[in-house]
């Protein structure tokens, strides 16, 4: 090509390494190569955004200009919930119950349901989202139990998505914390109704004025001051004030008039999904309109399924479910993902060829892994120099997935950073561990099995494997095994200053001197500059130091001494010069 020409080649705003090189004509090994110059580590199938295929293109010098196609077509918005038409009849309202760790969401709904969830929670937190009904004054209630610890953020907003209602849990005795601000941002984003259960009301802390101070700071001011947010004082471990609770639901629901259509086919979206031995994929989904029945074809994002099992959250088989029902789905091809919408479709043709477009344009907006020019500058800046801990991640269900992955990615810093060399649901396997054997990679389960097998081939390829229950113990293990990575820091410490009155040796490697210290401590051995003016001209060893005739270990600021240093080569000292004493410790940081 003329260097003197230049070229518009009109590319997405996403492209892929592979695609760019064949829209520039080049090898696409030329493509790659330039890329891990500048420290991005891109295969044919990874994709890059506009201004990170800007910046490579003009290093490469090839006379081509790069102009940004506008997409014609979009995805799907964020999901909407669907309207109900003239002949909608009323449904069971959908109520999400959130707030921050610990404070007791499913203590309170364990109340409810009669069941006792918590304590088999691991560390006692949720982490998934949990889904089912129950009977209140012969009315039913839909509840989805959410996560609270941080790493949770992106299910706690599917949760409020999927609501009518949001129950934000705050423990009387504790207050509002960071995760109780994130559910009412998420209830608020997601325009439903609130309710506070200001919960352990039987605790000897318990102080419901402070709880609505912090409130009406967030600004929900409570029915009895003057607002419109609703307050129950509760007991998870008494039961208290839950009647209360269940009927101030079922008011609300009353006020909404919440409605949908039970006729057609049937629309909701996925809750949670992952693979279970001899049943193979299974969602957890929510039936928003319509009627979903055994044998029937359903589209989930990418994946299909013809219903083989319909059952409710207990594992009852049923034939039918309708709008506000939480169900569980098998007979999926493949895995269906955390939060695809679903949809009933007439046939197996309409449900292969709709996930196979569906699958096609994820592929295209979100399927690789998009390396950003933020990142490509940060990585050009830092010379290569970044540390990479190579992980596998596998997880019971791709909320959890999704979950860690974020939460894992947020560890990164311009020095150390996850690589997630490979991910998936379900036990960890023999290409796990052959994946991680060749890439060096620790392979991370989250509430996953090892089988025996698995774990001798674990130990014969000296692959470290390590299976958590929760999710924050991971994440510090990754945070510790990132801070390994970590170069010490060097920290210096200046002892002590002496000014050269008198140089009585001079080799190549060694001069004696004399001079007053004018400055702290001098002691030998020690490390030392000799500086001139402002100027360092070497640095050097002092390996001796007199007091008069007699050796001495230190001599203090005022006094004369004679001093041997060792030094790297020849230096002509001069009088004037100093001699600057320090100390040189490696110390080990932290993330």
């Amino acid at each position: 090509m003329n260097e003197d020409q230049t070229t518009t080649i009109e590319i997405e705003d996403m492209i892929t390494v592979g695609t760019l090189a064949e829209r520039l004509s080049i090898p696409v090994t030329r493509l790659i190569g330039e890329l891990m110059k500048n420290g991005v580590m891109a295969t044919v199938n990874e994709r890059i955004d506009f201004d990170t295929a800007e910046i490579i293109v003009e290093e490469l010098g090839l006379g081509v200009s790069l102009s940004k196609k506008v997409a014609e077509e979009q995805l799907a918005p964020t999901h909407t919930k669907p309207t109900a038409s003239a002949n909608a009849k009323a449904r069971p309202p959908v109520v999400a119950v959130m707030g921050h760790v610990d404070h007791g969401k499913t203590s309170l709904l364990d109340a409810i349901r009669g069941a006792d969830v918590a304590k088999g929670e691991a560390g006692g937190i949720t982490q998934h989202i949990s889904a089912y009904q129950i009977e209140h004054n012969k009315r039913t209630i839909t509840f989805l139990d959410t996560p609270g610890h941080e790493a949770f953020a992106a299910i706690r907003e599917h949760g409020a998505l999927l609501t009518d209602i949001v129950i934000v849990v705050v423990a009387a005795d504790d207050g509002i914390k960071p995760q109780t601000i994130e559910a009412i941002r998420f209830a608020r984003k997601a325009g439903v109704k609130i309710i506070i259960a200001a919960n352990k009301m039987d605790k000897e802390g318990a102080d419901l004025n402070h709880v609505k101070q912090q409130l009406s700071e967030q600004d929900l001011l409570i029915e009895e001051w003057g607002g419109d947010t609703i307050l129950i004082p509760v007991s998870a471990k008494t039961k208290a004030g839950i009647p209360e609770l269940l009927d101030m639901i079922l008011l609300v629901t009353d006020v909404e008039e919440l409605k949908a259509d039970t006729d057609g086919p049937a629309k909701g979206l996925i809750i949670e999904a992952h693979v279970e031995l001899g049943r193979g994929p299974v969602a957890h989904a929510l039936v928003e309109t319509g009627t979903i029945k055994t044998g029937d074809f359903i589209v989930a994002g990418g994946s299909y399924a013809k219903i083989r099992n319909l059952e409710d959250t207990n594992g009852k088989p049923i034939k039918a479910a309708t709008p506000s029902m939480p169900v569980v789905i098998t007979g999926f091809k493949t895995l269906p993902e955390f939060g695809d919408d679903f949809t009933v479709v007439a046939n197996e043709k309409e449900a292969r060829s709709q996930s196979t477009i569906i699958a096609s344009q994820k592929q295209a907006s979100g399927g690789h892994l998009d390396i950003g020019s933020s990142e490509l500058i940060r990585l050009i800046n830092r010379n290569n120099e970044m540390q990479e801990l190579n992980i596998i991640i596998k997880a019971d269900v791709q909320g959890s997935l999704t979950s860690v992955i974020d939460s894992l990615k947020a560890l990164d810093t311009d020095e150390v950073s996850v690589r997630i060399v490979g991910s998936g649901v379900g036990a960890i396997g023999e290409n796990d561990l052959l994946l991680a054997h060749t890439s060096n990679a620790i392979v991370y389960g989250f509430n996953v099995d090892l089988s025996a097998s698995s774990r001798q081939q674990a130990s014969r390829d000296k692959v470290s494997v390590r299976i958590y229950k929760v999710i924050y113990e991971l994440i510090d293990d990754v945070k510790a095994e990132l801070t390994t990575l970590l170069r010490p820091e060097i920290v210096e410490t200046e002892l002590g200053r002496l000014v050269v009155k008198g140089i009585f040796k001079t080799t190549k490697s060694e001069i004696i001197c004399g001079g007053e210290v004018t400055k702290g401590k001098l002691t030998a051995p020690a490390l030392a500059r000799i500086v001139r003016d402002k100027e360092t001209l070497a640095e050097v060893e002092v390996t001796g130091l007199k007091r008069g005739p007699a050796e001495t270990k230190e001599v203090f600021e005022g006094e004369m001494c004679g001093m041997s240093l060792s030094t790297p080569k020849k230096i002509d000292l001069v009088e004037g010069d100093r001699i600057e004493l320090f100390s040189r410790q490696t110390v080990s940081r932290s993330l």
